[in-house]
């Protein structure tokens, strides 16, 4: 027996409560050295500019609390600048940015909807399987690519602060990596696990793709503690096993990661005991020591989005006038 979901009652967005709406988005606004956190978003900064010019991968993975913090504007400024050449993201982004382009509007108290299990389950929000069902069926469209088209080029009133109908208009690889049963979309009877699936296997090949060219480059994690460090680990061997038999190495490039965890000063040195919880924030282990141990670097910032990313912003700003 499997659950049916076509029992599912489904309301309409205009009957929820929504936590967030478009005042929360920041005008684009260089506030200078006052962002400027510590030192190494400066040296990340330097190493953004220099992949840039050098046309390294400069890839930008981040979760779904990087669209509700309001930051939209300096990402979309960054994609167009050069500065992000691969935008990657889990399932909840493109809820949050589907909802923001549509309504003006995002995200809902769990603690108000489960009580009478209406959490997730709104009209509206169910049209990205919809869309993911037509556009994704040819089984060479990603997740991305059909999300970003539909915004761009579809009704949507709110599309000028969608970070995927940029990423589209700019054809830059937008990439969904999804895990079935996370995201609310999932819920609904329109939900197509087969073509999804396979969707967002398309984008983690073409992530595969940004990774392989990664040498000089730059890789940022803004908030993911599990799918941006798991899905970049793959990708990085299934690169390098390629570079390898080609005599060639994918070795010197820079990572950078933004969280709120607490780490030691010398977070980049040695790997925490396996003892102790910081051992399993995979962030830490896998992207500020592990895979850059053979002649990469990695700096680590701890701040929220809202603050991060308007710093990083900043300081581009500041050593791309140098």
């Amino acid at each position: 027996m499997s659950f049916d979901r076509k029992k599912l009652k489904i309301k309409p967005l205009k009957d929820r409560i929504h936590d967030i709406d478009v005042n929360i988005i920041s005008l684009l606004e260089d506030k200078g050295e006052a962002l400027i956190i510590n030192d190494s978003i400066n040296e990340a900064a330097k190493r953004i500019i220099s992949a840039r010019n050098s046309g390294s991968s400069i890839i930008f993975m981040m979760g779904g609390h990087v669209i509700r913090s309001g930051v939209q504007r300096y990402i979309i400024d960054l994609m167009e600048r050069g500065f992000i050449s691969c935008l990657s993201m889990n399932g909840s982004c493109i809820i949050h940015d589907f909802e923001f382009a549509l309504i003006g509007a995002t995200t809902e108290s769990v603690a108000r909807y489960i009580k009478e299990g209406q959490f997730g389950l709104w009209e509206e929000t169910s049209r990205i399987n919809d869309i993911i069902n037509n556009a994704c069926s040819d089984k060479q469209t990603g997740i991305g690519e059909a999300i970003g088209e539909s915004i761009l080029n579809g009704d949507y009133p709110y599309k000028g602060i969608s970070i995927m109908a940029a990423a589209y208009r700019l054809k830059i690889p937008a990439t969904v990596h999804i895990g079935i049963g996370y995201d609310i979309t999932h819920m609904h009877s329109n939900f197509d696990g087969a073509v999804t699936g396979a969707a967002s296997y398309r984008d983690f090949l073409k992530y595969v793709e940004q990774v392989s060219n990664l040498q000089g480059g730059v890789v940022m994690n803004f908030g993911s503690a599990v799918m941006a460090p798991e899905v970049y680990l793959k990708a990085l061997s299934m690169a390098r096993n390629l570079a390898h038999q080609d005599g060639q190495r994918i070795n010197k490039f820079t990572t950078l990661v933004c969280d709120l965890h607490d780490l030691p000063n010398d977070y980049n040195h040695a790997e925490p005991s396996k003892c102790g919880a910081a051992y399993y924030f995979r962030p830490h282990k896998t992207m500020l020591i592990r895979t850059v141990s053979d002649g990469g670097e990695s700096f680590y910032v701890k701040g929220t989005h809202a603050k991060t990313i308007p710093a990083l912003w900043s300081a581009l700003n500041l050593h791309e006038k140098k």
